[in-house]
C-alpha cells in the first residue's frame, strides 16, 4: 500500500505541474524587473516576453504534510517556454496573453517517459491605479509613500492535455489541468531607490465541467470541480544603477500557493486539496530606456515537514526576455 501511495503522489505531481510557475517576470512601471506577471511598464505601448522554465522535481509533501523522497532512480522534468505579450489597451488599461509548449522528460521505476504539448494559455487584464510612475528616489511628502497599485484578472484556456481527453494516455503526458480557472489579482508595489517592496495576491475559481473518460478511457459520466486557490507573494528588491543609467535588480520573494477541496458530483474531494512555500531569487538586468529586461529567476519548494502537502516539491530555474516598445 505504501509503494502504491508513493506512485499516486508522484503522479499528482505531474498532473500538477503547471500550478507553480509563474506566467513571466517582466518590467515593473520603472523598468526594474521585479513584478511577478507580464505587465507591461507604465507608457509601455506593447511588450513581446519569452522565457523558458527547467523545472526538477525532488520528491513531495504527502497529504499528511511531511516531505518524502521520491524512489532510488526517479528522474522526472518538465520544461516549458512561455510565450507572451502584452498590449495597452487605454491611458490605465492593459492586456496580455502567455502561451505555454510542454515538454515532460520523466524516469520513475518501471517507466520511461517522453511527451510534449502546448500547455494552458492564459489571458489577463490590468487596471492601473496611478496616472504616473510612483518610483521616486527620496521621500520628501506623504505623496511619495504612494504606491503602485494594479487590480485585475486571469482568464487559464484548458489548451493543454488533461486526464480528460484523448490525448494523455498517463499522468506524465499531461500538459494542463482541463479546467477553466478566472483568478481576481492584485499587485502592490513601492521603489524608493535603491530599494522596493512588492506584495502579490490572486484568489482563483474553478469552472465545473463533465467528464466521461480518463486518460482516454471511457467511465461513466460525472462532473467534476477542483477548489479555490490563493496564491500571495512577497518580495524585496535592491536596484543597483550601472553605467549610462541602466539598472541590474536583484530580487528575494517568499510564496505561499494552495487550493481547497474538489468535488465529483458535488461531493467533497479531499485529493486534489494542496500547499506550496517556496523561496526565490531573481536578478534582472534593464537597459536605461526600459525597452529591454533580461532576467534569470531560480524558485526553491521548502523541502520541509509543514511546508506543502499533496503537492510536489521541485526546483525552478526561469531565464527570460522582454522587450517594450514606446
Amino acid at each position: 500500500m505504501r509503494i502504491r501511495r508513493t506512485w499516486v503522489n508522484n503522479a499528482l505531481s505531474i498532473s500538477a505541474l503547471l500550478l507553480s510557475s509563474s506566467t513571466a517576470y517582466a518590467a515593473s512601471c520603472c523598468g526594474g524587473g521585479n513584478a511577478t506577471s507580464l505587465v507591461l511598464p507604465k507608457f509601455g505601448n506593447q511588450m513581446i516576453d519569452v522565457s523558458f522554465d527547467m523545472e526538477d522535481y525532488k520528491g513531495y509533501w504527502n497529504q499528511e504534510g511531511d516531505y518524502t523522497k521520491d524512489p532510488a532512480g526517479s528522474d522526472l522534468n518538465q520544461y516549458r517556454l512561455n510565450l507572451g505579450y502584452a498590449h495597452r489597451v487605454a491611458d490605465n488599461w492593459q492586456a496580455s496573453v502567455t502561451l505555454p509548449y510542454v515538454w515532460n522528460d520523466n524516469t520513475y521505476p518501471g517507466v520511461v517517459s517522453k511527451e510534449n504539448g502546448v500547455g494552458d494559455m492564459s489571458a489577463s487584464f490590468w487596471y492601473e491605479t496611478f496616472d504616473q510612475v510612483t518610483c521616486v528616489y527620496q521621500v520628501n511628502s506623504l505623496a511619495d509613500l504612494r504606491p503602485a497599485i494594479y487590480i485585475g484578472g486571469t482568464l487559464t484556456l484548458p489548451t493543454g492535455k488533461s486526464a480528460y481527453g484523448d490525448d494523455a494516455t498517463s499522468s506524465f503526458d499531461i500538459t494542463g489541468r482541463g479546467l477553466y480557472r478566472f483568478d481576481a489579482n492584485l499587485l502592490i508595489e513601492k521603489t524608493v531607490y535603491p530599494f522596493t517592496v512588492t506584495l502579490q495576491g490572486s484568489y482563483g475559481k474553478y469552472l465545473e465541467r463533465d467528464v466521461n473518460q480518463e486518460y482516454g478511457t471511457a467511465v461513466a459520466p460525472y462532473k467534476k470541480n477542483l477548489g479555490d486557490r490563493t496564491f500571495v507573494s512577497a518580495s524585496l528588491g535592491y536596484t543597483y544603477f550601472l553605467e549610462e543609467l541602466d539598472t541590474l535588480t536583484f530580487t528575494a520573494a517568499l510564496a505561499d500557493l494552495r487550493e481547497g477541496e474538489g468535488e465529483i458530483d458535488g461531493v467533497s474531494d479531499p485529493l486534489t486539496e494542496f500547499e506550496k512555500q517556496s523561496v526565490a531569487l531573481t536578478t534582472a538586468y534593464a537597459s536605461s530606456d526600459l525597452r529591454w529586461v533580461f532576467k534569470g529567476t531560480f524558485s526553491h519548494a521548502l523541502r520541509q515537514d509543514g511546508r506543502g502537502e499533496n503537492f510536489p516539491t521541485t526546483d525552478i530555474l526561469t531565464l527570460g526576455v522582454s522587450y517594450a516598445f514606446y
